[in-house]
């Protein structure tokens, strides 16, 4: 009781952080600011209570479970025909250390790859493209969004944040500055589609349920992105009442060029996240190496995930994690922030088991949910500086604020969980 409380909290305080920060106070008096924030909250609740409450929603985690499940055999399956054991395959020789036979390139990272081409089938298919028109008639509904901000937040449940706004395209240009700031906020606070399973798979063993999880933070963080970027940035916004975002077609012609492109295009985005993966826990390594010749001499054990755990231990408080553990947690949200989410759930799951309670890593399955972090923030500028050059200058002035706005968002999502979740 005492830890739903402390979360409840963070869900009080977090979209007040967000409106102290507002740009243009003037526009959005406090009872206005209260009803944005009441209303998307309660989106939020429902929905978690919705997914994590009921008995029957079970049906649902388990659902998703067995799906990646067959999906990540399926691909250790392809893998094992191309790379044996190396993915994992029978070895040519005897093992005697097994507990060292994971290799995290082979066996469980391909899955973006296959992720990638059934995105890209669903949405050839047009299987996708009525999900995301139904979850935008939500949005519009509930949030008051337009056709193209709630078209592109919807789309971003499956797609990369420079993806989805390719979607609306054509409006980027005509976009308010406030519905500017929205679309990138919901980019830095979603992951795409094809990391989802990836990420379940990696969190399963810790996280029962990982997939539901992952599926209902990504739902949730789109309506807190979209509320706390308009108390952030109220004005600027068109008529919700609008015909939706066109559709636009699929660009491949057949299903058999369909999985050529999402074969290529998961193959480079796979490509990008190992490099990424080697280049961060090399620098972060120089850097903890570079620090510590400073501070050893000293008498101190000094490291930077140290140093961004303390940073960020009163937002992990804030969203209900117990004060013996928000060292831990908040070297987490530090290390999604500067590296990227995917090296904080790989951390995350390497933890001994008495280092975060169920309920705690329930809670930073949500917390760390999300693109917000710095690299992502160049990719976002530089993807849509190049959909909308003339608003170059606006969107580098927003970006930060974007990154800020998209950390609150998963914080936020974090804290309602808390709420609800007592185990």
């Amino acid at each position: 009781m005492l830890l739903s409380a402390q979360s409840l909290a963070g869900v009080i305080a977090i979209p007040l952080i967000a409106w102290l920060l507002c740009d243009n106070r003037a526009a959005l008096p406090a009872r206005a600011a209260l009803r944005i924030a009441a209303t998307g909250i309660a989106a939020q609740a429902a929905l978690a209570v919705i997914l994590l409450s009921i008995p029957q929603s079970r049906l649902i985690f388990e659902g998703l479970a067995a799906a990646v499940g067959a999906i990540q055999s399926a691909t250790l399956t392809g893998m094992k025909f191309v790379f044996g054991y190396l993915a994992g395959g029978p070895p040519p020789f005897d093992i005697t250390q097994p507990q060292n036979g994971f290799v995290l390139a082979f066996q469980a990272l391909p899955l973006i790859l296959v992720m990638s081409v059934l995105s890209r089938l669903l949405y050839h298919w047009g299987i996708l493209p009525l999900i995301v028109r139904a979850i935008a008639a939500v949005l519009r509904r509930t949030l008051g969004v337009s056709g193209p901000l709630g078209f592109a937040a919807s789309a971003k449940v499956f797609l990369g944040m420079v993806e989805a706004p390719l979607l609306i395209q054509p409006y980027l240009a005509g976009l308010g500055r406030g519905e500017l700031f929205a679309l990138m906020t919901v980019g830095m606070a979603t992951v795409a589609g094809t990391v989802f399973a990836l990420y379940a798979a990696i969190l399963e063993p810790i996280v029962p349920g990982a997939a539901g999880h992952v599926l209902t933070a990504s739902l949730m963080n789109v309506a807190g992105a979209l509320t706390l970027a308009r108390l952030m940035s109220p004005t600027g916004y068109a008529d919700h009442t609008a015909a939706p975002a066109p559709i636009l077609a699929s660009t491949a012609t057949s299903t058999m060029e369909a999985i050529a492109i999402g074969t290529a295009d998961g193959l480079r985005l796979l490509a990008y996240v190992i490099a990424m993966l080697v280049v961060m826990i090399a620098l972060v390594t120089l850097a903890n190496a570079g620090l510590s010749a400073i501070v050893k001499p000293l008498g101190y054990d000094l490291t930077f995930q140290k140093i961004l755990g303390f940073i960020a231990t009163p937002f992990a408080l804030l969203i209900g994690i117990p004060w013996a553990e928000a060292g831990t947690a908040g070297s987490l949200i530090g290390l999604k922030v500067v590296l990227n989410e995917l090296f904080a759930y790989l951390e995350m799951a390497k933890l001994p088991p008495d280092a975060l309670s169920p309920r705690s890593r329930t809670i930073m399955t949500y917390a760390l949910c999300g693109f917000a972090n710095l690299g992502s923030l160049g990719i976002l500028v530089g993807g849509l500086s190049a959909m909308v050059p003339e608003r170059r200058a606006e969107i580098a002035a927003l970006g930060t604020r974007a990154l800020f706005a998209g950390i609150l968002a998963t914080l936020l999502t974090a804290a309602i969980v808390g709420v609800i979740t007592t185990a």
